[in-house]
């Protein structure tokens, strides 16, 4: 039995290692990646990443985009040793640092009047989903098409769906009780009709609404002001809670999430990934009067809990993250190169002759391979050419860039990343594309899109 790591491996033998005793040989079912199945990750530093076979990569896909900072931001890492060496986890009470941290959320997302902080992004999610059940006694939530909230089984569903599964329900594991799913009304984004119609239909009994305002689990697709507006309105006239999903939006668009970008204000907002700068931390916050229903308030009826929530290691590295993003001009420098990335990657597919849409938002970019506009919708999606864009992220990989390779997967700018690194980036994918080009595209897309599909 081994009793601590070995220098030296190869990536092989270490991934061979892992997949005896960790299913799959990873943590996160996104994480065994065709092609990359031998990837050890041994050291991160800023914008980039080192294996255990030695080879350097300048990262863009970021951890799903927690570490807007870069990884190991010094000012991050001090805080968060700081804490650890002073104050252990208790679990009973309160500490200064939760206090500090809720009423700089308070202050700075439009909708939260009160906040709990959880461990995760699915935890808070969960959580908003019982409160508004709670609080409405009614029974159904509504999510929309490749929106994605987590784990648990009200949202699992319709995320990355093949075509002959949109519009119905499409479950991304099994094991879910049938009633579960039922109790989930799966809607297309950015269609507001759809969400007039089912609210006449169904309104009395539509606890919550659910939505990333951006779908970013599918790359990026903007959302019609519009659309927006019509959630609110809908979920004020029936009561119903309407809940943003800011886990990915909050903080890397925007110190005030999407919803100061757009003006809906919500009635909860569900927060993690880029609040702690890839520390495991999330919070859901609202109204008062919905927060009031937790058990935190002694005899309120929505149970609440969580060994680690409040951990003091990751409140500080919340707090130091919150106060770089105040203090530095990191969404400035974040935009610029994004800006940059979106503008010079157009162009290359233009002088390449190839279809493409280049999107995002912000630090966020994805190139979608298609003719037309920027999708709006998942049926858009449908028409993204999944071999191509495998295809070159594998080949990136050739050039020292690192973008996932799984179909509809955003990429990321850091505060860490340089105007050197996007030139690398633009030169890497000029040269990843015209090789998958002269392949004929990626051969082996088996297990490259992923999150639906799966038989109850």
């Amino acid at each position: 039995m081994s009793s601590g790591p070995v220098g030296n491996e190869s990536g092989a033998r270490l991934a061979e290692r892992a997949r005896q005793v960790v299913p799959g040989g990873v943590n996160s079912g996104q994480r065994s990646v065709p092609g990359l199945t031998d990837l050890v990750v041994t050291g991160t530093d800023g914008a980039r990443f080192r294996t255990a076979d030695g080879r350097e990569y300048t990262d863009f896909h970021s951890a799903f985009g927690p570490p807007l900072l870069g990884h190991n931001d010094p000012d991050v890492a001090r805080a968060t040793a700081e804490a650890g060496a002073t104050l252990g986890h208790m679990g009973v009470g309160v500490t200064e640092g939760e206090v500090l941290l809720a009423e700089q959320l308070t202050e700075l997302i439009p909708s939260i009047e009160k906040v709990l902080l959880t461990s995760t992004g699915s935890e808070a999610t969960f959580h908003a989903l019982r409160v508004s059940r709670a609080a409405t006694g009614r029974r159904l939530v509504v999510k929309f098409q490749g929106c994605y909230h987590g784990w648990h089984d009200s949202v699992s569903l319709n995320v990355i769906s093949a075509p002959e599964k949109v519009g119905g329900h499409d479950p991304i594991s099994t094991g879910i009780l049938p009633e579960v799913l039922e109790a989930t009304l799966v809607l297309p984004f950015n269609d507001s009709e759809a969400v007039r119609r089912t609210f006449a239909e169904h309104g009395s009994d539509i606890a919550a609404v659910i939505v990333e305002p951006v779908p970013h689990n599918v790359g990026a697709l903007l959302p019609y002001q519009e659309f927006l507006t019509t959630l609110r309105e809908e979920t004020t006239k029936a009561g119903s809670v309407l809940i943003f999903d800011e886990v990915i939006t909050g903080f890397r668009h925007g110190l005030g999430g999407w919803q100061q970008i757009s003006g809906v204000t919500p009635d909860l907002t569900t927060l993690g990934k880029a609040i702690a700068n890839g520390a495991p931390v999330g919070a859901i916050g609202g109204r008062a009067d919905l927060m009031d229903l937790f058990s935190t308030r002694p005899g309120a009826p929505a149970f609440f809990a969580g060994t680690y929530n409040g951990h003091p290691s990751v409140v500080a590295a919340a707090l130091a993250t919150l106060r770089k993003l105040r203090e530095e001009p990191v969404h400035d420098h974040v935009f610029r190169l994004g800006g940059r990335v979106r503008s010079e990657l157009t162009g290359l597919y233009e002088r390449l002759g190839v279809p493409a849409v280049v999107t995002g938002y912000g630090s966020v970019f994805v190139s979608y391979f298609m003719p037309g506009e920027a999708p709006r919708t998942y049926a858009d999606l449908l028409n993204n050419d999944a071999s191509l864009f495998v295809g070159y992220r594998r080949k990136l990989l050739e050039h020292g860039l690192f973008e996932l390779p799984l179909n509809l997967k955003r990429s990321h700018i850091s505060y860490a990343h340089t105007d050197a690194d996007v030139d690398r980036l633009i030169e890497g994918t000029e040269a990843a594309v015209k090789a998958v080009l002269a392949d004929g595209g990626a051969r082996d897309l088996e297990n490259t899109s992923t999150m639906g599909g799966a038989t109850r």
